[in-house]
């Protein structure tokens, strides 16, 4: 299956980049900083962590524009691997020191905690690129604890289609366990959401 050509968007931002346009970075943050920060706070449960990765993340695109490849999917996507790669980079970094210095642990711990902290960022990334729909049948069933029935009338749908819709959701928060924690991430180009 060949994969879809990224948006135009990802396209010309990646050249703006190349060409060195500074307004082109401020844009992009500007888009995609929220994203990237939540990801890595997501992996790292530390504010100042998180500000450091997302500085590295922007720093790295400004400095590499042409490592983001558009045949492997939106640059968003891109962004998001990016950020985590760095983000459990740092944590393992973090979390050996930690170990080193307080000899507790060992390092199936650490590594159990690095896949937990992965699996959590694939689940948050998951439901910030759920459509909608998706997420709205979600959040009535689970957060508000209605049942499809309720969620259908809430919705003003089928309740054919209030079933559908959280399957669906379901079975995309289900991959975030489904993944190694050094595949490929988010699944596919990120455009299967």
């Amino acid at each position: 299956m060949a994969k879809e050509a990224p948006p135009r968007w990802d396209r010309r931002m990646q050249q703006r980049l190349a060409r060195g346009e500074a307004a082109a970075l401020g844009e992009l943050y500007d888009r995609f900083a929220s994203l990237v920060h939540s990801l890595a706070h997501r992996v790292l449960d530390d504010d100042a962590a998180a500000d450091g990765v997302t500085r590295e993340v922007f720093g790295h695109v400004w400095e590499n524009p042409d490592a983001y490849e558009p045949k492997e999917g939106s640059m968003r996507s891109w962004l998001a691997r990016l950020t985590r790669r760095l983000a459990v980079q740092r944590l393992r970094q973090t979390e050996a020191a930690a170990y080193e210095t307080s000899g507790e642990g060992t390092a199936e711990e650490l590594d159990q905690k690095m896949r937990q902290a992965s699996a959590a960022a694939r689940a948050d990334y998951i439901v910030r690129s759920m459509p909608t729909p998706l997420w709205d049948a979600l959040e009535l069933a689970y957060f508000q604890r209605r049942d499809y029935r309720q969620t259908a009338a809430d919705l003003g749908v089928t309740e054919d289609e209030a079933r559908r819709r959280l399957r669906l959701g379901l079975q995309l928060l289900a991959t975030a366990n489904t993944q190694a924690p050094d595949g490929p991430w988010p699944p596919g180009n990120g455009r299967s959401l």
